[in-house]
């Protein structure tokens, strides 16, 4: 006997052996075993087939009393007073741009970022007539975590904002103004550089006089052209000047 394929057995003697492999006893014996595993397992106890859930136990309650009462769950929920500026009565007019007498930059690092920080920080003193305030390395004020912050007038904030969207390394940065509502500066009237992050602004008063907003006294003097394009001029408030006290 021939066949074409190679890797089926041929012969005589072959054909005998699947034809033992395949006979009507050796296929009994085959579903004889299994239908007798198939049995097994239907005649095992539940018990065997499905864990039982564990039974719930409540941990155990310390000694004493709650300081919060047992009543809190029948507290309704109440509207908190609103903090947001103008939303006690709608303002009639809009609000003078001039109230603006001058900007904080605020610069958040970490111990992973501290460089650029130190980086961006050089820079700013390059170019830049600014009050230069000192390296904050703990939460301080209404900033929760490290900062350094820089002040600056009026005159240059259509230069410093995109300065520092452009130079900000990925720091995060708040940038607000200073009016006579100190808590609305830093938590609604804030532009944010990169991602922003929580100000714990809600100590703040409200309202100032304005004897006590705050006024910028630049104390570093720009070092050193600031850069821009060609043929762009530079602007009058960046360029090389004397500071009082320098």
């Amino acid at each position: 006997m021939t066949d074409a394929r190679t890797d089926l057995p041929t012969g005589p003697d072959e054909d005998q052996k699947w034809a033992d492999l395949l006979s009507p006893g050796r296929r009994r014996l085959l579903i004889g075993s299994g239908l007798a595993a198939a049995g097994a397992l239907a005649a095992a106890p539940a018990s065997a087939q499905t864990a039982p859930a564990p039974a719930p136990t409540a941990p155990p309650h310390p000694a004493g009393q709650s300081p919060w009462g047992y009543e809190t769950f029948k507290e309704p929920a109440t509207r908190p007073v609103s903090v947001r500026p103008g939303e006690q009565t709608l303002p009639t007019a809009p609000r003078p741009y001039t109230d603006i007498r001058s900007y904080h930059a605020h610069i958040y690092f970490d111990e992973d970022s501290y460089q650029k920080a130190a980086l961006l920080r050089q820079w700013a003193i390059e170019r830049f007539p600014i009050e230069l305030g000192n390296w904050n390395l703990q939460p301080r004020g209404p900033h929760v975590t490290p900062s350094f912050y820089f002040g600056f007038t009026n005159d240059l904030l259509p230069v410093i904002v995109p300065w520092l969207q452009l130079n900000s390394l990925g720091l995060t940065i708040l940038l607000h103004p200073n009016t006579n509502d100190p808590r609305a500066d830093h938590l609604h009237y804030a532009l944010w550089v990169n991602r922003a992050q929580p100000v714990n602004g809600y100590g703040l008063p409200s309202h100032v006089s304005d004897a006590e907003i705050e006024v910028i006294y630049p104390n570093v003097a720009p070092t050193l052209r600031l850069e821009t394009g060609p043929g762009t001029p530079q602007p009058p408030a960046s360029r090389p000047a004397q500071i009082r006290g320098h």
